[in-house]
């Protein structure tokens, strides 16, 4: 009962550490993938041929790792946004970044060889938490708000580049699979940090961050909407 009642008076904490230890686990999953795929890999590859390639190729135990990573991943990207949104209310934020948790949950359900579904959940998570990224700003602080608002913007641009600037310039030489992973690491890392803040933060602080900034300050005087205990 005390543990019940100490989740319902800090939904933020749990929320927090789940999307925190999602980011993590994404970056590890991938990493560890890569480096024990058994064919030649580079980073001009798609980050999801881990998983299955295009063409049906599947090499384990990559292939294990990567979806298993992405179903974990994703179930707790959609439970920690819950969390969140019982702490935040902000439908901005919350709502992309359960799009982006039931497009990393999608990822791992349809691997790379299965059409059109892969590519619909993928492009999910690309468009889904380039959004989520750069609307958190509403609800943090300098720094943070600034950096977040930079790695959305750079995630979305990713985007923008991935369809229709793949064969110009720079994007050309970075081939699919580097522009992916600009598309992707923004995201990862901002998991990571946006989960960290709201794990660090006080429970009447994630309260302030719920509010427009000038009824916050109303409310707090000549402080900040949102203070982390960072």
């Amino acid at each position: 009962m005390a543990a019940k009642r100490a989740l319902g008076r800090a939904p933020h904490k749990l929320g927090g550490g789940l999307l925190l230890t999602a980011g993590a686990t994404i970056l590890l999953g991938i990493i560890t993938a890569e480096a024990l795929y058994t064919a030649p890999y580079t980073t001009k590859m798609e980050i999801s041929d881990l998983g299955a390639t295009d063409s049906g190729v599947v090499l384990h135990p990559s292939s294990y790792i990567f979806n298993a990573t992405m179903l974990v991943t994703g179930a707790m990207i959609l439970l920690g946004t819950y969390f969140t949104h019982q702490a935040l209310h902000r439908r901005a934020v919350t709502i992309p970044t359960g799009v982006l948790g039931v497009g990393v949950l999608g990822v791992g359900v349809f691997p790379g060889n299965i059409h059109p579904w892969h590519p619909i959940f993928a492009y999910a998570v690309f468009l889904a938490g380039g959004l989520a990224v750069l609307l958190s700003y509403k609800v943090t602080p300098q720094p943070l708000r600034a950096i977040f608002a930079v790695l959305g913007g750079v995630s979305l641009a990713f985007t923008v580049a991935g369809v229709f600037l793949l064969e110009w310039g720079p994007f050309a030489a970075l081939e699919l699979g580097g522009v992916e992973r600009w598309m992707v690491y923004p995201v990862v890392l901002w998991l990571v940090g946006f989960g960290g803040f709201l794990a660090a933060s006080r429970p009447d602080e994630s309260r302030w961050s719920a509010l427009p900034g000038t009824a916050a300050q109303a409310r707090d005087g000549h402080r900040e909407a949102v203070h982390s205990s960072w």
